[in-house]
């Protein structure tokens, strides 16, 4: 959406505000570079969907051959909604119930089980299967601690160190492991973090362990440049440095397997703003307090991993710049989109839009306070439509209400 503030201020005048904006075009141009930097053959992407699971999002993606990267039963029924294919998605397991992982294997989908006790509990209930095998890199990086998921102090993935145990497991029920899977973080900032996580999982993955393997899964974290000084990475020096190595590994293997990864924020946080309308300026002696129509449950990445997101005042581009806070209307002094930013001049009633908010902003809001979540607009070759509504606070009320128990017979 180039030169797109026309455009921002017909869909807040139509749609009124808070409103999440989606430009699939952008979706489709990200996705394309994705493909271009990664030239292997079998290449396979698998979306991140827990980072927006927008339907609109969610079909452009399906339509340029993606996969789907699972994390909930929510996440499976969703992508099969939209027509993904079960034998296209891959379910990441993560401290499931045995009531989660019975109905996940009745979709069919490809189980990715990422500890030795789900290992052991899935074998002895589904021996002579298909499965994936998530293991702990133990390389750490990503944008924030919250967000880093290698490492001994992270919760996922199987320690190398315990192929022997998986292999017991594994022949003592005659499972079968088609993949390997490994994920350092989010948001990488050390470019060979990637490269250092694939020659461990690639140390283990010899024909002698593995004998069965069609693919190596080498998870997402891809990231995107959010403030104003970051370089964005060059990812097709970094994919032909990953193809030159998986090539080399491809050899010694024996077999040609597929190169997957699932990245997320990459192919969708820059294609989303989040429109807000300015209804409070407030003068703190030497702090400028400007007052939004939106919170941080709507947008929570500031507030939860100190997240950068730049804004844009698109009713007065062109004002003086003064130096301000900007706030949300929850009940919450961390309630921040930004602090000490340096914006042109912000008028009651002006429109902002937050950037880069097309992955992990609307996937994590919820409704504290009680205020719904806003509406979702997607633009596809300048045309705009509504893809999901905003909920009126009494819609909101009442659904809940429909939702609970009659409260006479607790």
């Amino acid at each position: 959406m180039k030169n797109d503030t026309p455009l921002l201020k017909t869909i807040a005048e139509k749609f009124g505000t808070p409103t999440y904006v989606y430009d699939l075009d952008r979706i489709k141009d990200q996705y394309r570079s994705f493909q271009d930097a990664f030239p292997w053959p079998s290449l396979k992407i698998f979306y991140a969907m827990k980072a927006n699971y927008n339907i609109c999002v969610l079909t452009t993606l399906k339509d340029l051959g993606a996969g789907i990267d699972a994390v909930s039963p929510g996440d499976l029924y969703m992508a099969i909604s939209c027509g993904f294919d079960p034998s296209n998605i891959i379910y990441t397991a993560n401290n499931m119930k045995e009531t989660e992982m019975d109905e996940v294997m009745e979709t069919g989908v490809l189980m990715n089980i990422d500890s030795l006790s789900r290992l052991e509990k899935y074998a002895k209930r589904y021996p002579c299967t298909r499965i994936c095998l998530r293991f702990n890199p133990d390389v750490v990086d990503g944008e924030h601690d919250k967000i880093k998921t290698g490492g001994d102090l992270t919760k996922f993935g199987i320690l190398l160190e315990d192929v022997a145990k998986v292999k017991k497991i594994t022949t003592q029920y005659d499972i079968k492991v088609v993949g390997l899977h490994e994920h350092t973080g989010s948001g990488l900032i050390k470019p060979d973090s990637i490269l250092t996580a694939m020659e461990r999982i690639m140390s283990i993955a010899t024909r002698d362990n593995f004998p069965d393997l069609t693919f190596l899964d080498f998870g997402g974290g891809f990231k995107v440049a959010y403030g104003p000084d970051e370089v964005p990475v060059d990812y097709k020096e970094m994919g032909a440095r990953v193809v030159d190595r998986f090539s080399r590994f491809i050899h010694t293997y024996g077999r040609h397997l597929e190169l997957r990864f699932e990245p997320g924020k990459y192919l969708t946080a820059q294609a989303g703003r989040l429109l807000v309308e300015v209804n409070t300026i407030k003068h703190n002696r030497n702090r400028t307090i400007c007052g939004t129509d939106s919170g941080f449950p709507q947008l929570i990445r500031p507030m939860f991993y100190d997240a950068y997101h730049k804004i844009e005042n698109i009713s007065n581009p062109d004002g003086k710049a003064f130096v301000y806070d900007i706030c949300g209307n929850i009940c919450e002094t961390g309630d921040l989109f930004a602090k000490d930013r340096l914006l042109p001049q912000i008028r009651e009633n002006d429109l902002l839009s937050i950037q880069d908010a097309g992955a992990y902003c609307y996937a994590m809001g919820g409704t504290y306070n009680l205020r719904p979540m806003p509406a979702e607009v997607v633009v596809k070759n300048k045309k705009v439509s509504l893809s999901r509504r905003r909920l009126t606070s009494r819609q909101l009320i009442d659904l809940i209400c429909s939702e609970s128990a009659d409260i006479n017979h607790v």
